[in-house]
């Protein structure tokens, strides 16, 4: 079955490398086109058996599933654009979050799929998040769990968990990259230490308990009472989290869903015109 791919920038290329990493489909599988060739002709580069098409209307004639990873704002245009060309065979994965799958089975006459992938799926790992449309046939559905499968954990949502979901599985990667960059500045700045054997001990550590839990050797609860003596010094630095930390990540849903409704707004908007 052929897979086109409209969109390589950093997400499309993220799936497009994880899914030939894990043989999950064959370079000659592959159809991709962007915006600006040139990023499409660098992973052919790379990959010399994937097809690169010089417009996305030419990707949706010469294959069956169709990846959209464009920016959430360009896809009604770009849907409307392509609308001579989708039939009721095509299966459209969308892998934006604030478009529903309502709305794009509402402009198109074929299967829909929302995936949220995130940046650990590169390393084949990690969450995808699925929605599937009502026209979903089961054949698909089947399809796209297996195929995300190979290079994540795929977890079916409804709609109403979508944004904190993505917050958790698809943003997280982000948002502790920056604790931990703080994490090792402080140790720096503190100790003697160097950035360079602070950044690796860091790393180690993460990557570490990052195994624990995938072993289930320990759930997180049981894994600080592990690590955490009474009365020790892992002890005194859980109470200056416990008595600094707040509602940071309160606050952290808090805007990132604001973000998220001042969006959806923007899309209904395109979708109602």
């Amino acid at each position: 079955m052929k897979i086109g791919v409209i969109g390589t920038g950093n997400m499309g290329r993220i799936l497009i490398e994880a899914f030939l990493e894990a043989k999950a489909v064959n370079p000659n599988e592959l159809i991709l086109t962007n915006r600006t060739l040139q990023k499409a002709l660098d992973i052919q580069k790379e990959h010399a058996e994937v097809e690169v098409a010089a417009s996305p209307e030419d990707v949706i004639r010469r294959a069956t599933v169709i990846l959209l990873c464009v920016k959430p704002l360009d896809i009604h245009p770009l849907l409307k654009q392509l609308s001579p060309y989708w039939t009721k065979d095509h299966c459209l994965i969308s892998i934006t979050s604030p478009i529903t799958v309502q709305q794009l089975e509402s402009i198109v006459p074929c299967h829909v799929v929302r995936v949220i992938p995130s940046i650990t799926n590169r390393a084949l790992s990690g969450a995808s998040l699925i929605t599937f449309g009502h026209r979903c046939s089961s054949h698909y559905q089947t399809y796209i769990k297996e195929l995300f499968q190979k290079i994540s954990t795929p977890c079916v949502i409804e709609q109403d968990i979508t944004r904190i979901a993505s917050d958790l599985a698809s943003c997280g990667p982000a948002f502790f990259s920056y604790l931990l960059q703080r994490f090792i500045h402080a140790a720096v700045e503190k100790t003697n230490i160097s950035r360079e054997m602070a950044t690796i001990l860091t790393s180690e550590m993460i990557i570490g308990l990052g195994e624990l839990l995938k072993k289930n050797v320990y759930t997180l609860p049981t894994l600080q009472e592990k690590v955490h003596v009474k009365g020790g010094i892992t002890g005194e630095g859980l109470s200056v989290l416990e008595a600094e930390l707040g509602e940071l990540f309160e606050h952290v849903f808090e805007r990132t869903h604001a973000k998220f409704n001042q969006e959806i707004e923007k899309i209904k908007q395109q979708f109602q015109n």
